[in-house]
Order: C-alpha cells, then sequence, then structure tokens
C-alpha cells in the first residue's frame, strides 16, 4: 500500500482520545512509509494527523476545495495541496490516489465519504479495504444500525464483511494487510440469491 486516504472531522471532537487516535494513525502510517490522503484541512482531527505525518518526513497530499481553501481552512504548509473546484471532484481524487481508506471520528462530511467509498467496494467499481478506526466506540451504534440493515435484507452479510474494525490504528493496518475483498453479486442478491 503507497497510501491511504483518513476521511476524519474538522473538529477536535469532544473526546481527547480522538485526537490522540489521530495522531498515532499519523505516526504507524509514517513508520510504514504509507503515504496520507485526506481533505486538505488545518484545523480539527484533520490537521491533527497531518501534522502527525508531518513530524515523522511521511508523505502528506491533501485534497481542498477551492470554496473552503478561501475560508483559510487549507492546510498551507503541505507541500502536496491539491485545491479542486468541488467536493465531487475532491472525492474521485482523493479516491483515485489512495489504496484504501479510514474513518476517524467525524461528522455528517466523514460518514458520506466512507459510506460512498464502501458503496463502491460493494458494486466492485474499486477492491480497496474500507475501515472504521472505532476509537472510543465512536461508531459502534452505527455498527449495530448496519447490523440491523442486514437482518432486515437490505444490506448483505458479505458487503459487511468489507467493513474492517478496530480501536488500534496498528491492528487496524494489519487487517489492511490480510484483507482480500468478497465476491459479491449484487444484483442476484437483490434478487433474492446468496451472495457468492
Amino acid at each position: 500500500m503507497k497510501r491511504i486516504c483518513v476521511f476524519c472531522g474538522s473538529s477536535p471532537g469532544a473526546n481527547p482520545e480522538y485526537v490522540e487516535i489521530a495522531r498515532r494513525l499519523g505516526h504507524h502510517l509514517a513508520d510504514r512509509n504509507i503515504g496520507l490522503v485526506y481533505g486538505g484541512g488545518r484545523v480539527g482531527l484533520m490537521g491533527k494527523i497531518a501534522e502527525a505525518m508531518l513530524e515523522k518526513n511521511g508523505e502528506v497530499i491533501g485534497v481542498i476545495p477551492k470554496a473552503l481553501a478561501e475560508k483559510e481552512v487549507a492546510f498551507t504548509r503541505l507541500a502536496d495541496l491539491r485545491i479542486v473546484n468541488s467536493m465531487h471532484e475532491r472525492k474521485a481524487l482523493m479516491a483515485d490516489l489512495s489504496d484504501g481508506f479510514i474513518a476517524l471520528p467525524g461528522g455528517l462530511g466523514t460518514i458520506e465519504e466512507f459510506f460512498e467509498v464502501l458503496t463502491w467496494a460493494q458494486l466492485g467499481i474499486h477492491h480497496k479495504p474500507c475501515g472504521l478506526l472505532n476509537v472510543g466506540c465512536y461508531y459502534t451504534k452505527l455498527l449495530d444500525f448496519l447490523a440491523h440493515t442486514a437482518q432486515e435484507q437490505f444490506v448483505g452479510t458479505e458487503s459487511l464483511s468489507m467493513i474492517l474494525v478496530d480501536d488500534d490504528p496498528d491492528a487496524l493496518l494489519q487487517k489492511f494487510e490480510r484483507y482480500r475483498p468478497p465476491k459479491i453479486d449484487k444484483v442476484g442478491w437483490a434478487l433474492g440469491f446468496n451472495e457468492t
């Protein structure tokens, strides 16, 4: 893996552990010579993970829409800060640059970005690992809801198996290294057949 895209909050959150885990993930990526692709912000968890990478001379690529860059939230100290025209362009570029995706704690944007790349994986558009860093049980209720979607037969269990989860950055990265995507027949499953 050359680069991992990290989705995370533009706020530090209420729990100091969120900042700590963002910094730890940045250090683990840099120690493994894995580059960071992220939303290009200097605030919140976004800024913390980028700073942690830079402390260890890791590769950081920030991708930010022009409208946000003009609001002075861009991390202008980055050697590779890419300013794009729209959120759609941002997400497409981040996906193209990355070999996997991790969501740290974050808000609606973080959740939306993670589910978009997860949906692409479910549809076979890419076969890259997608993981949740579940620090402080931040994503536990979301995972409970996803189990409910499978129970109600809107999401197959094979699709849910694509979500790698851990509360430790190093352990999650090890799961990324071992990941093999399941074979999913999305059309057949929707018509009432089992996923294969």
